[in-house]
């Protein structure tokens, strides 16, 4: 039985998130229902990050199971086919070893928050960044995120629901770029690391916004990580900014 890895875009908004529910639909659901279309006896799929209702995705990768052989090129063309009218492509797909497991075999996660600072409502993008109404300090939020990098105790930033057994991860990257426009200015917060903790993305963009918004001094996201309480995070911003940019293996299956 061939297995293939599958690289995925998708609008999370329709979606309660990756993972198959029953009452709703899920972007899980949306693909293997396309697969069935091609092989009705596909075994449940895997994918590298369970992604949450209303986040989206230019990175997602899923493994599958096939019954027969396919060429990668047609298999994500007939997904695609079938997909629709669902907001959820394939952008590449590659024939991998049987021991490849899209989550257990990936070495690194890569997200990207989108953050717009304007007062008019957004309409071309709207559902696609979280919104303030506010000026925001990017340097301040910089000289706060600086305390987040490395290997920490992220308990402070992680959701109470969390099923991960540790708390302590190690946040290799979080920059932030700061994009002017005429009517409004995009902050851009890029986040890496082996793996992340149920809703920490968010906790800590929503808590980085205080401090642009001048609500928490820089040094207060130091303390609020050495408390290791929930209570000490800043509020979780919403999903709608936040995407799946990119997964990293040993053996990168789409080069």
């Amino acid at each position: 039985m061939p297995r293939y890895a599958l690289k995925l875009e998708y609008d999370g908004s329709p979606f309660c998130g990756w993972q198959r529910q029953q009452a709703h639909p899920s972007v899980q659901q949306a693909l293997e229902e396309a697969l069935r279309k091609l092989d009705a006896n596909v075994p449940s799929i895997a994918a590298a990050g369970r992604t949450d209702a209303g986040v989206h995705a230019t990175g997602q990768v899923v493994h599958c199971d096939m019954q027969r052989d396919w060429d990668p090129f047609r298999l994500s063309q007939a997904l695609n086919f079938h997909l629709k009218p669902a907001p959820v492509a394939v952008l590449a797909a590659a024939l991998v070893p049987g021991d490849f497991h899209a989550r257990f075999s990936a070495t690194g996660r890569r997200y990207l928050f989108r953050l717009i600072s304007r007062r008019a409502p957004l309409v071309l993008e709207r559902g696609l960044l979280w919104q303030v109404g506010h000026d925001l300090d990017v340097d301040a939020m910089r000289a706060a995120a600086s305390y987040l990098t490395g290997q920490h105790d992220f308990t402070t930033f992680r959701a109470v629901q969390c099923q991960a057994t540790s708390p302590v991860k190690t946040l290799d990257r979080l920059e932030i770029e700061e994009i002017r426009g005429p009517y409004g200015t995009e902050y851009r917060f890029t986040l890496a690391a082996r793996s992340f903790l149920h809703n920490q993305v968010r906790s800590i963009v929503g808590t980085l916004e205080r401090v642009g918004a001048g609500n928490w001094p820089p040094a207060q996201v130091k303390t609020a990580l050495a408390a290791r309480d929930r209570a000490a995070c800043g509020p979780v911003c919403p999903p709608h900014g936040l995407y799946l940019t990119g997964v990293t293996y040993p053996d990168d299956p789409f080069a």
